[in-house]
């Protein structure tokens, strides 16, 4: 039996097909056969609206078993956390592991729909594990953000990879271990 894994991906034109798929491929080649690995597009992906990606993050739960893991990048990272955080799953996940996500409040990102995240990990189940991951290169999300997260998630693990970029240069080994070690197949 293998373990589920959902990949959310981040936001942009053509970011299904053309960008975060490569990441996908990494994480699979890495993890290998006894983990299946879901990547559902989510609706509009070039414009992100919390409310409807929320939805569609809550309908692919319901098709994931037990300790399912959680893996998202970028704004689907950032959505991701948000509706753990705003709308407790029914279900127990064996862990979050976030790529590069925009950080909203004081010193972030703004946003109309997702609250200042300050005090997010308080809103988190206790017993969740959290890793995050960010490419020190990234030219998109500056890697201030997660310096940020570290502060309202305190006992997230956090990793800065040196000479990475917001893609982690297309390399997701560093998530698949952790994974692997966390939740072995």
């Amino acid at each position: 039996m293998s373990r589920d894994v959902l990949f959310v991906q981040g936001g942009g034109e053509a970011v299904h097909d053309d960008w975060d798929s490569h990441l996908v491929e990494s994480l699979r080649r890495e993890l290998g056969p006894g983990y299946r690995v879901r990547y559902p597009r989510m609706p509009n992906e070039a414009d992100p609206s919390y409310a409807i990606w929320r939805d569609a993050i809550e309908d692919e739960f319901a098709s994931l078993g037990e300790g399912a893991l959680l893996v998202a990048h970028s704004v689907g990272a950032t959505i991701l956390l948000n509706t753990l955080a705003e709308r407790r799953p029914r279900r127990a996940f064996g862990g979050v592991f976030l790529v590069a996500p925009p950080f909203v409040g004081e010193g972030g990102w703004p946003s109309e729909e997702i609250a200042d995240m300050a005090g997010i990990g308080s809103r988190l189940p206790e017993d969740l594990v959290i890793r995050l991951y960010h490419g020190a290169d990234d030219g998109i999300v500056p890697i201030a953000h997660l310096d940020l997260y570290a502060r309202a998630i305190p006992r997230a693990e956090v990793r800065r990879l040196p000479g990475r970029d917001h893609q982690l240069n297309g390399d997701l080994a560093e998530v698949a271990a952790d994974i692997r070690r966390l939740a072995p197949s």
